[in-house]
């Protein structure tokens, strides 16, 4: 997620919450939407994929009560018109459609937030590798030791089966993405060419905007700090290039159905020595036939006969991946009741397992042969069980 979407995206209004939403209203609201717009549910939807991509983001800020925190102090300041930036005549900083820098404005910003009071929020919320990436500066560092630009965030998703989620695997992930180009080695310049320092700015990149003390990108080099009169043909004098390569992601044992996954370095080269952008996978998992999730417990509902429930028996519950288990069925067990089978579920951070939780659901015969029904009748006539809804009848009158 790059710095802009914490003043552009109204993550709350994407999950249809109220601002002040408890961390469970949260979650459901995510689950809900989850749900209805799963790609796996509608292949080939574009609309339903974008809206989970959308509900996916903002639930992975608001379930975090600290990214939660710099979020809401964030779009409160921005509110405040604590960021407001002047527009150039022609190319620079605008939108991002206008061939803006967020990186280098809040860059500057986060260093000169210092004597202003906001150093704390500019360094919690552009300083961390799970925000952006941005690299905190003292507000006294030269201009001279200004580092280069970071490379971008990559994000690509995965689809996985129940048990690789449970017990983790490895994927090749293909990525599309902007690298140096071959041709100039990313100078941007024509063969027999160099870029020269850029006249506005004097290489700094930044230029002077008197409104609250901070900077802006260079209207004239973007940024950059450097001009090319002469072109790369290849890269039309931009430095960088289209680039595809497969690489090979561990999906972790445990993972959930929606979460992404951060690999830090392994996304779009920086510029001018700058770190590389984050790799940023979503994983997708697909249901299994037999078992359900709850947090770190499998679940499982098996069916027993009425004989079963009421006179207790043992029964043999399947495991994932392993061999059945048996389990103690104590007469008198309802309908819907669950047992606990312990560490037969999913490994924890601390490489602890999860257990199975056992629902036994009552199987009731859909014909019964003469024999069957005399049975049952004399067990009716012999158990003389009270009358079940009596109590519910005389609730409901009252």
């Amino acid at each position: 997620m790059s710095q802009k979407d914490y003043f552009e995206k109204d993550y709350y209004k994407t999950l249809g919450v109220a601002k002040d939403a408890s961390t469970a209203d949260i979650k459901k609201a995510f689950r809900k939407i989850a749900r209805e717009n799963h790609p796996d549910a509608h292949p080939g939807d574009k609309k339903a994929e974008t809206r989970f991509k959308e509900a996916s983001e903002a639930h992975d800020i608001l379930s975090d009560p600290d990214k939660r925190k710099e979020y809401d102090e964030a779009r409160r300041l921005a509110g405040a018109g604590a960021f407001r930036f002047q527009r150039p005549s022609s190319g620079g900083f605008g939108t991002a459609s206008a061939g803006g820098n967020w990186d280098d404005l809040f860059r500057t910003a986060a260093s000169q937030a210092q004597d202003s009071g906001l150093g704390d929020l500019f360094g919690n919320l552009f300083g961390q590798a799970g925000g952006g990436g941005f690299r905190r500066t003292q507000a006294s560092a030269p201009r001279a030791s200004r580092t280069g630009r970071r490379g971008a965030d990559i994000e690509g998703e995965v689809t996985i089966d129940f048990v690789q989620a449970v017990e983790g695997t490895t994927v090749g992930v293909r990525m599309v993405s902007d690298q140096p180009c071959q041709t100039c080695r990313g100078t941007g310049a024509k063969a027999g060419s160099v870029p020269r320092v850029c006249p506005a700015c004097q290489g700094s990149g930044v230029q002077s905007n008197s409104l609250m003390g901070l900077s802006q990108p260079c209207s004239q080099c973007n940024g950059r700090g450097l001009v090319v009169d002469d072109p790369c043909p290849d890269c039309r004098g931009s430095g960088r290039a289209p680039s595809s390569k497969t690489m090979q992601v561990r999906i972790p044992a445990g993972v959930t159905d929606g979460q992404r996954i951060r690999i830090k370095g392994k996304g779009s080269a920086g510029e001018d020595g700058g770190p590389a952008g984050d790799l940023i996978v979503s994983v997708h998992v697909r249901p299994h036939p037999v078992f359900g999730r709850s947090a770190f417990n499998l679940t499982v509902e098996v069916p027993v006969t009425f004989a079963e429930a009421a006179l207790g028996a043992q029964i043999e519950v399947p495991t994932l991946g392993g061999p059945p288990v048996r389990l103690k069925i104590p007469a008198g067990t309802p309908n819907g009741r669950t047992f606990r089978v312990r560490g037969k579920g999913v490994s924890r951070p601390n490489g602890e397992r999860g257990d199975l939780l056992v629902t036994v659901a009552v199987a009731v015969p859909k014909t019964l042969g003469k024999d069957a029904q005399d049975a049952l009748a004399r067990f009716a006539e012999a158990a003389r069980q009270p009358d079940p809804r009596a109590d519910l009848l005389a609730k409901a009158r009252t």
